[in-house]
């Protein structure tokens, strides 16, 4: 299941790449802001396959309303002439962060975890071979 936001990531680059039109102003900063969004959910996603918590109905939704609450939030500054996307971009970039973080302690747990194990078995393996009589 955690292939689901990858894929998500990978259609994403590939439509930027197709899409090379520049955007300014205001239209930019909702792209970028909704972008923030998007990435939040996919790291979110991530994360949560990580730790065997990941389904796909949450996903989708959370990756739909975030986009949507991201664009509102920064649409409505927009409206009342406060730099509400500032915010959203901080809170956004936080949480980025934090689930790259909690993604690297798991992944380096992991590898930890299985260099032990490793470790642990060929003391086993040595210790119940016979010794050889010389």
């Amino acid at each position: 299941m955690i292939l689901v936001p990858i894929i998500f990531l990978i259609v994403g680059a590939a439509l930027a790449l197709l899409l090379n039109r520049p955007l300014t102003g205001v239209y930019g900063q909702y792209l970028a802001v909704a972008c923030l969004a998007g990435l939040d959910s996919i790291c979110g996603g991530i994360r949560s396959g990580l730790e065997g918590k990941f389904h796909n109905d949450v996903f989708i939704t959370g990756f739909v309303f975030n986009i949507l609450i991201a664009f509102g939030l920064a649409w409505l500054g927009d409206q009342i002439f406060i730099d509400l996307f500032l915010a959203v971009a901080l809170v956004l970039g936080a949480r980025i962060f934090n689930n790259l973080s909690l993604i690297r302690r798991f992944l380096l747990t992991k590898w930890q975890d299985n260099r032990e194990r490793k470790r642990m078995q060929q003391l086993v393996q040595s210790a119940s071979q016979p010794e050889s009589v010389q």
